[in-house]
């Protein structure tokens, strides 16, 4: 089967993640590591890119990337398979060198950029790949960049990072004051949990309730066509999201409870609750809802169903089956009423 085309968008903003094929250590050496870049900075030029923050890991890379043009597909096509072909030749190899199709989530320009540019470069430190007082010399991040400015291509741009640290400005001075910043992040798990650091690889989008809304609402007409777009998969994730988004506000609970407990009641409630109402699967409301594995997902929403807490079933039935922006679940039309359950 073909798979299936990616929502994309003029100016787009995204979280790009992929992985070595088995989760390899594709990045061991400098070598490879600078070959991944020089193939980046090959893509950016092609392809008009922007890249406000990078971190290579052994087995991993993260962009956060935005696309002047709709080009993110071809984009990325042409940068993993360069990327792939070079690495192979070198080494003598044959077959696939990630673990497949790379993820992309939207981002939000503003505070959704400056969080995930926050994450990106204190990626290296929360695992431990070096200290938060080796980071402006560790090389495999754009925090190298951002801290030794005349290393910088022309197609890196850290004001969003900046902004979001402070209003911080482009020089000496302001690279310092962000530098404190992301040392005293690097140990206030509170605030990290407030910018959602857990939910950055995570779901489809990261960024307000209103940013959400917003993209639910452009993917509602794909909804209606998928034969002709076929961007059916990405959409269902979006329709889910709606969905999760007025459960919560059932339960009095938000995005930012997510934290909380797997097996929390609550939570089992609304899995179940999604299953009844749509073709969620146990893997999105895994990592979404922040609830184990998937088949611990399967098996505690299992045994909720056989004895579900009635008042909290009450609160969701009545929940309206509409998503945040108006249209029946898995329908894509319009609703001039909102229909019960």
């Amino acid at each position: 089967m073909a798979r299936k085309p990616r929502l994309e968008a003029e100016g787009g903003l995204y979280h790009i993640i992929n992985r070595g094929n088995f989760r390899a250590d594709i990045f061991r050496s400098d070598g490879a590591r600078l070959a991944f870049l020089k193939c980046l900075g090959e893509a950016c030029v092609k392809n008009g890119w922007r890249v406000h923050a990078w971190c290579i890991r052994r087995n991993q890379y993260h962009l956060a990337l935005e696309t002047p043009r709709k080009n993110l597909a071809a984009g990325m096509q042409w940068l993993q398979t360069t990327f792939s072909m070079r690495f192979n030749r070198l080494r003598r190899k044959h077959g696939h060198v990630f673990q497949g199709r790379y993820k992309s989530l939207h981002v939000e320009s503003g505070a959704g950029l400056g969080a995930l540019s926050h994450y990106i470069h204190l990626n290296p430190v929360r695992a431990k790949a070096c200290r938060m007082e080796e980071l402006g010399h560790w090389r495999w991040s754009s925090f190298f960049w951002l801290v030794n400015r005349k290393l910088r291509p022309e197609w890196y741009d850290p004001a969003g990072a900046l902004r979001a640290g402070g209003q911080l400005a482009d020089t000496a001075a302001g690279v310092r004051r962000y530098t404190a910043y992301l040392a005293w992040l690097a140990e206030d798990e509170a605030e990290q949990q407030k910018l959602r650091f857990d939910a950055m690889s995570k779901g489809w989008a990261i960024g307000t309730i209103g940013f959400k809304q917003t993209l639910l609402q452009e993917y509602r007409e794909r909804l209606d066509r998928p034969a002709r777009d076929g961007d059916l998969e990405e959409a269902r994730e979006a329709e889910w999201s709606g969905c999760l988004t007025g459960l919560l506000k059932a339960v009095g609970r938000t995005e930012a409870n997510l934290v909380e407990g797997k097996s929390a009641d609550w939570k089992l409630a609304i899995a179940a609750e999604l299953k009844r109402r749509s073709t969620v699967t146990n893997r999105w409301l895994a990592e979404t809802m922040q609830m184990g594995n998937l088949h611990e997902v399967s098996r505690k929403v299992a045994a909720w169903q056989r004895k579900p807490d009635q008042r909290m079933q009450s609160l969701l039935v009545k929940t309206p089956r509409t998503d945040s922006v108006g249209f029946l679940p898995g329908r894509g039309k319009k609703t001039s009423r909102i229909r019960s359950p």
